[in-house]
């Protein structure tokens, strides 16, 4: 399990364009986002890194 921390994440908007962003990078991810606090689990044999290196080129860089 991939826990991330999004500060930049906010809105729906950014809910949508960050699972588009887990999607592009594995289709099979499972995906939790708990919007309130900006945080973002996600299922995947993918390293943490692709997924961090993907949403920052999104403007959602992790902290």
């Amino acid at each position: 399990m991939i826990q991330l921390t999004l500060p930049t994440m906010t809105c729906g908007h950014c809910v949508k364009t960050v699972t588009a962003v887990v999607q592009q990078v594995d289709a099979q991810a499972g995906l939790q986002i708990d919007l309130p606090t900006h945080q973002v689990r996600i299922e995947s044999t993918h390293a943490a890194e692709e997924f961090a290196r993907a949403l920052a080129e999104e403007g959602y860089a992790p902290a």
